[in-house]
């Protein structure tokens, strides 16, 4: 769980309907908000963890000016993703556990300021971050077959890709970022390659969610595994990742979409995003992927692992076909990575492939999904008004997959099915 002990956002009494580069403009100051102000911030107020679980404390921090090829963002929303509590609560596997730290990597925002030999932004641009970066540069990036940038990839150590130090501190002492993104603050800096300028009609509110979760479930469905109409599909995991695979299996024509959850409350909130049939694992004393089996004629075309539990990757390959059956692993472990599977599971014919961020090049690839967003591809969003004093006091790890924090001064919940899902301030 989260909490936040006490304080604020600055600014928290804006509207969402209200223009946010007016409101951009409005904090900078009228005759500065754009110009190229790069000068340290000192009284900026993000939401700081200062330990493993600890109560995350909203205090002054101050925020550097941006570096060569960084761009220093004002954020108008930011998502709350299970990565960012798993790793809060130090599960991650191969992470190192490092505190003081500001976390969010899924964000909205506005171009503040700008470094030396940035060129594709100027201040004042709309941009959501990315948590994976594209330099358009090495190897991998001019490939066209992966989006493992070697310059800009994951950021494990807290600090920025340029010169592993980091922008935020507190009285001298630096706060660490996280993967390279750090979006629960109300300004935040970035790496030019980590972020990517958006149509300034997208709303901000909602667009924030294409930065990870919603579009890591679509890549998965659409550029990894490739669904193709008629198909049969298994899905591991109904939290945001694992709904919007089940959203881009139907947008792909799939036939049958099965949903897989302990939670019995996804039963029908994955209906509105294509899920067929439901399985809970509790309503059967047989093996999952004997059930999956039975229901889809010897297994299904595509599996999709999307919870972080490498068991269930081997249960996800034995659930798909022979001879063409792919599995996709989504996931983020947290108790160990190695993966164990028969080897005649592979011998046979399925494929196992893995998934990071959808497969998706984010400068490449983004906008063209950002413009299907705006064609009304997806509207699942409930915006409720900013309640003080307590609105981060409980999020679990599961309410994280619906919940999604404003610190212009509104929470935002994702509405799973037609149900709207408020974080719970009951302790």
């Amino acid at each position: 769980m989260v909490h936040v002990d006490s304080g604020e956002w600055r600014r928290s009494g804006s509207h969402l309907k209200k223009d946010h580069e007016t409101e951009a403009r409005s904090s900078l100051g009228e005759d500065e908000s754009w110009s190229n102000m790069r000068c340290v911030m000192d009284d900026v107020r993000p939401a700081v963890a200062w330990g493993a679980g600890e109560a995350l404390v909203v205090e002054e921090v101050e925020v550097d000016p941006p570096k060569p090829m960084e761009i220093r963002i004002k954020v108008v929303c930011t998502s709350l993703c299970r990565s960012d509590v798993t790793q809060w609560e130090s599960k991650v596997i191969a992470q190192p556990a490092l505190f003081p730290r500001i976390f969010g990597h899924e964000a909205s925002g506005i171009v503040e300021s700008i470094g030396d030999g940035v060129t594709e932004f100027k201040v004042g641009d709309h941009v959501i971050t990315v948590f994976i970066g594209e330099c358009k540069k090495c190897k991998h990036c001019i490939s066209g077959k992966s989006n493992m940038c070697q310059v800009l990839g994951l950021e494990r150590r807290g600090v920025m890709h340029s010169d592993q130090k980091t922008r935020f501190s507190i009285k001298g002492k630096p706060v660490y970022h996280y993967c390279g993104v750090s979006s629960f603050s109300e300004y935040t800096v970035v790496h030019s390659g980590c972020a990517v300028k958006i149509n300034s009609a997208a709303p901000m509110e909602k667009i924030c969610l294409l930065s990870c979760g919603a579009a890591a479930g679509l890549g998965a469905a659409w550029k990894v595994a490739d669904v193709s109409e008629g198909s049969t599909v298994v899905i591991f995991g109904l939290g945001t990742v694992g709904l919007s695979v089940a959203q881009g299996a139907k947008l792909r024509g799939a036939s049958q979409i099965i949903g897989v959850d302990t939670n019995p409350e996804k039963k029908e909130k994955g209906k509105d995003f294509g899920i067929t049939e439901f399985i809970n694992p509790s309503d059967y004393d047989e093996p999952i992927q004997q059930v999956v089996k039975r229901i889809t004629d010897g297994g299904a075309d595509y599996s999709f692992e999307c919870i972080g539990d490498t068991g269930i990757v081997s249960t996800a390959l034995q659930s798909c076909c022979d001879g063409w059956g792919v599995t996709v692993s989504l996931g983020v472990p947290k108790v160990k990575p190695e993966v164990s599977a028969h080897y005649a599971l592979l011998l046979s014919g399925r494929t196992l492939k893995g998934s990071l961020f959808g497969g998706w090049k984010p400068k490449t690839e983004l906008p063209s999904l950002i413009d299907k967003y705006l064609q009304k591809l997806t509207e699942r969003i409930f915006v409720g008004p900013k309640q003080t004093g307590g609105e981060y006091t409980r999020i679990t790890s599961d309410e994280a997959d619906s919940t999604r924090t404003n610190p212009s001064g509104f929470d935002l919940f994702i509405v799973i099915g037609s149900t709207e899902e408020k974080v719970k301030n009951s302790p």
